[in-house]
């Protein structure tokens, strides 16, 4: 397994398991390697130090990940594809400390958040603005929700005295995360 650096043109880091540089090569020609924070399809593979999984020829079983949305299993291609995670994020910063942290650090965070969101919130779809509606109006009991709203809905829900907030995500990071 082959260990690589890769940056999207936002700049955003991650790393891909691929079984070889040319499996690397043959996804990101067919698009299928696409950045895990922005979507982003426009990889490049950073200059870094060989990183190889070896664990098989020590006769070590190998360890095996699960898929995301952004990764792909057959008998002929294998990777996976995680955003690096530097170190732990601290909680509970100040707007300062955290306009002076690292891209990489601010990365981290991001993704923290997000897997807190999408663990503890039902995803209802496109059947947002109801759903928080019937919430709203006391039709259903209350719960944390996610989905999908048109610029619209959204502000006749905010009209309605109702708090949403927004939360971009690429689809690679809308189903289960790692």
């Amino acid at each position: 397994m082959k260990v690589l650096d890769l940056h999207c043109t936002q700049q955003h880091s991650f790393e891909g398991w691929f079984a070889s540089e040319d499996d690397f090569q043959s996804q990101l020609a067919r698009g299928l390697v696409t950045c895990p924070m922005c979507g982003d399809a426009s990889i490049t593979k950073m200059l870094s130090a060989p990183r190889l999984n070896l664990s098989s020829a020590r006769g070590e079983p190998e360890p095996r990940s699960t898929p995301n949305a952004n990764s792909t299993t057959s008998d002929q291609e294998q990777h996976a594809v995680v955003p690096s995670t530097p170190s732990a994020v601290p909680a509970n910063l100040s707007p300062q400390e955290v306009a002076s942290m690292a891209p990489a650090q601010l990365q981290a965070a991001w993704m923290q958040m997000v897997r807190h969101v999408v663990a503890n919130t039902e995803d209802v779809g496109t059947q947002f603005s109801e759903e928080a509606r019937k919430m709203h109006y006391g039709e259903r009991e209350q719960r944390n929700i996610r989905g999908h709203a048109t610029p619209e809905e959204t502000e006749a829900l905010l009209d309605e005295g109702i708090q949403v907030m927004p939360l971009p995500m690429p689809d690679a990071l809308k189903g289960p995360l790692q």
